[in-house]
């Protein structure tokens, strides 16, 4: 799925039902993210959340060069030189993260190439990590004199216990893909050739499941690690007690019943 066209678009929005797509596409900079990509990912993902036909959303770079290479260091200058700028600049990473945590709908990251800094934050708000073998991973914060969103931080010491995160985050050192697997920074690691066709089987598995159960999954998991905007205990429950109403619990049991593969809606 090369991104051949568009080069001025910074992020591609793919709809192919029952599958999204959102394609980084800023190949010359290895995905790098300006403030335009930034704010691109966070409408893309609304676009896809927005598709009743997409039940799961894949992020991707364009080639298997970069996933995301971190934040584009040459816009620091102009649009982060101070505290006052910085904070007006972070709300632009804080709504794709919270854009992934409070979707509906699961999110992949199928990672290549260089994820590092930004790259990882995106990669820790999605559902799950699948990276080619090969892939180098880094929060090289503390080379640049920058403090790393706190968000963050919170998202990647859930995932790699405290000791890896003070390594990561105080060392600023890369680890490959086996390293980060062994941290429980990613879910799969998965040959280079290989790697798409794994996502889009998986995914593809992913989207015959009942999408009220998965988006519950989601929000519950949320909650439990505390994530910032993630729905509170009654909101969790309610969403529990409701799909006992639902069409496709109805569905899912006659399925059973009948030994037949449910089909669900959504409903």
């Amino acid at each position: 799925m090369e991104a051949e066209s568009a080069e001025k678009d910074p992020v591609l929005v793919l709809h192919e039902p029952p599958l999204g797509w959102l394609v980084l596409n800023r190949p010359e900079v290895r995905n790098a993210l300006n403030l335009r990509a930034w704010r691109r990912i966070a409408e893309g993902l609304d676009e896809l959340e927005a598709d009743a036909q997409v039940r799961v959303i894949i992020i991707r770079g364009a080639n298997d060069e970069a996933f995301i290479a971190g934040a584009d260091i040459s816009e620091f200058p102009r649009l982060r030189a101070d505290t006052d700028q910085a904070r007006s600049y972070e709300k632009a990473p804080a709504r794709v993260v919270t854009a992934i945590v409070a979707a509906k709908k699961p999110v992949i990251a199928m990672i290549a190439g260089f994820c590092l800094g930004g790259g990882v934050q995106v990669a820790l708000a999605c559902d799950l990590r699948f990276a080619a073998r090969g892939t180098r991973l880094g929060i090289p914060a503390a080379r640049l004199g920058l403090v790393y969103p706190p968000e963050a931080v919170r998202m990647l010491t859930q995932t790699v216990g405290p000791a890896n995160a003070r390594d990561l985050l105080l060392s600023g050192r890369d680890i490959d893909a086996d390293e980060a697997w062994a941290m429980g920074l990613v879910n799969r690691v998965i040959e280079r050739s290989e790697l798409e066709a794994h996502t889009r089987e998986y995914a593809l598995r992913l989207a015959r499941n009942a999408p009220l159960t998965m988006a519950a999954a989601k929000h519950t998991v949320a909650f439990v690690c505390g994530l910032r905007n993630a729905p509170d205990s009654e909101q969790i429950e309610e969403e529990m007690w409701r799909s006992f109403d639902s069409e496709d619990f109805h569905e899912g049991v006659r399925a059973f019943l009948e030994k037949r593969r449910p089909i669900f809606t959504g409903r």
